[in-house]
């Protein structure tokens, strides 16, 4: 059983920063990207930031320059360091990895894990 399970959300004043870190966990034989998506209230589901296994990043353009994306590979875990926080920013934000689990004697075909979300509250 592959899990991802995410802590550092909370409340923050604007101009603030948080970081969140996602770990994953159970039969994993590698994990291709990892990342962030976020939703706001009432708006759907975006993507926030995302990293390949060799460190490649993505950032939607609202982030860009405020947040960073990086992970550990050794231990399975993406993080999103957020810096100069804006009421916007607001949201319960989303981990995923792509991962290849496995079983005994084979491979799992590649899907998609996501964490439980955590509440980013952006106070003006």
């Amino acid at each position: 059983q592959i899990q991802l399970v995410e802590s550092g959300g909370g409340l923050v004043q604007a101009g603030g920063s948080l970081r969140l870190s996602c770990a994953a966990s159970g039969n994993i034989f590698k994990i291709n990207d990892m990342g962030w998506y976020r939703q706001a209230p009432g708006k759907q589901r975006e993507l926030v930031a995302a990293i390949t296994s060799g460190g490649s990043t993505h950032y939607a353009d609202s982030v860009k320059g405020r947040f960073t994306i990086s992970r550990d590979n050794a231990k399975n875990t993406v993080y999103l360091q957020m810096n100069s926080l804006k009421p916007e920013d607001t949201a319960v934000y989303y981990c995923y990895a792509g991962v290849v689990g496995y079983s005994a004697d084979y491979l799992h075909t590649p899907r998609d894990y996501w964490g439980q979300g955590t509440q980013v509250t952006v106070s003006s």
